[in-house]
């Protein structure tokens, strides 16, 4: 019984994918757009996944533009909030994942210049608090550097990490 299973298993073939012409394309990445936030290099690379013809995705993008289902600008303040709020996510590493995900430069500076440092130091420190109980380190200098290398990783700046440990280790010791 086993072997007739595994024989009905590898006689099936992966399903082949037909390509999308570029009407199918824009009513699928319509739907997509209307259920979550796109980024226009995230609409790019689903079609690319769909080989949608190279000629014909530029324009299908553009529509989705003209249509309003796709906004970067939108998309990188959505992003920016979620990131900086509830991952708790520094700027460094918000405009690399933006610009990973095809959004202009100037529109990431722009989103980044909107977020509150003194917010954001304030949930770094709480964010340090919380992996300081967590984290063995034998000296204060080991766990120091531990907290540095979690708090750049989330990417915070060096000088606005190192002032966030310094508080979050005194209000530790009170």
């Amino acid at each position: 019984m086993r072997t007739k299973e595994l024989e009905s298993f590898e006689e099936r073939k992966p399903r082949e994918r037909k390509p999308k012409s570029a009407a199918q394309a824009l009513s699928s990445l319509m739907r997509l757009c209307a259920r979550s936030e796109k980024s226009s290099g995230d609409a790019m690379r689903l079609m690319r996944t769909w080989e949608v013809p190279e000629g014909e995705r530029q324009g299908v993008l553009q529509k989705l533009i003209d249509q309003r289902f796709i906004d970067d600008r939108r998309y990188a303040e959505a992003y920016t909030r979620e990131k900086s709020s509830l991952a708790g996510w520094g700027k460094r590493k918000i405009a690399l994942q933006l610009r990973a995900k095809g959004v202009a430069r100037d529109i990431v500076d722009e989103v980044l210049a909107s977020l509150d440092s003194d917010e954001q130091s304030v949930r770094l420190v709480d964010k340090l608090q919380r992996k300081m109980r967590s984290t063995k380190a034998t000296s204060a200098y080991e766990l120091r550097g531990k907290l540095l290398r979690y708090a750049l990783s989330l990417g915070y700046d060096y000088d606005m990490a190192t002032e966030a440990i310094d508080r979050a280790m005194s209000a530790e010791e009170c």
